[in-house]
């Protein structure tokens, strides 16, 4: 989100069924009350304003989504309407990333299941879904997001490879909670190391995640 955030031709807008989410499912998430008065509950509202105009007269809008956020309630027509990319990121990375900030993560908490279904769906009514991996952005991030920005026929950016320190203006209220260390980045930080050690119950879940990363993972940009 960062790296689009910093293109002077692009406007950002950071999760915005998140409030929606929470209020269609009555989950108990850090700061909920601060995300419903932050957003518009309603779906439908949200939805509109995403085939909408593109904010601030800007060329492009990149809008950054969570997949668990696409439950049932949550209109899915706007898809057709924009270009879909899927991040992917291993499970281990994610399941120790989202339990050091929200306790005992569920399968449906993490949204690779979500991810996968949405990626089959935007192939079913003829999409060109793009699909690209987290470790190989910090790999390369030149050389993938090249390859990102040709694959959805936009101009590559130098501006995309770093960012100022301290957030942006179009982060979502909650990012107090769970953005400190992209707040402290300045670019993408270097390549990955080995994958985390985790406890008997995260190496459960990350087992039940794995079939839907390495489904999408099959048809990454490389």
């Amino acid at each position: 989100m960062y790296a689009f955030a910093n293109r002077p031709d692009c406007a950002v807008v950071d999760e915005p069924f998140y409030a929606a989410y929470l209020a269609l499912t009555g989950l108990d998430h850090p700061m909920r009350a601060e995300i419903l008065a932050a957003q518009p509950q309603d779906p439908a509202e949200v939805a509109q304003a995403l085939s909408g105009p593109v904010p601030d007269g800007k060329a492009h809008w990149y809008q950054k989504h969570m997949t668990q956020h696409m439950i049932a309630g949550v209109p899915r027509d706007w898809m057709r309407d924009v270009v879909n990319v899927f991040l992917i990121r291993h499970p281990a990375r994610v399941v120790a990333s989202y339990a050091a900030k929200r306790e005992n993560p569920t399968l449906d908490d993490i949204g690779f299941r979500q991810q996968a279904e949405l990626y089959r769906e935007v192939l079913a009514f003829g999409g060109t879904p793009i699909v690209i991996d987290s470790h190989d952005i910090r790999e390369n991030p030149r050389d993938m997001l090249e390859k990102l920005c040709d694959s959805i026929d936009l101009p590559f950016s130098e501006a995309m490879l770093s960012w100022p320190a301290g957030g942006h203006d179009s982060d979502g209220v909650w990012a107090p909670h769970w953005y400190g260390a992209v707040w402290n980045s300045t670019g993408f930080a270097g390549a990955e190391g080995p994958l985390p050690a985790l406890d008997a119950e995260a190496a459960a879940l990350v087992a039940q995640a794995l079939p839907f990363y390495e489904d999408l993972s099959s048809a990454k940009l490389r």
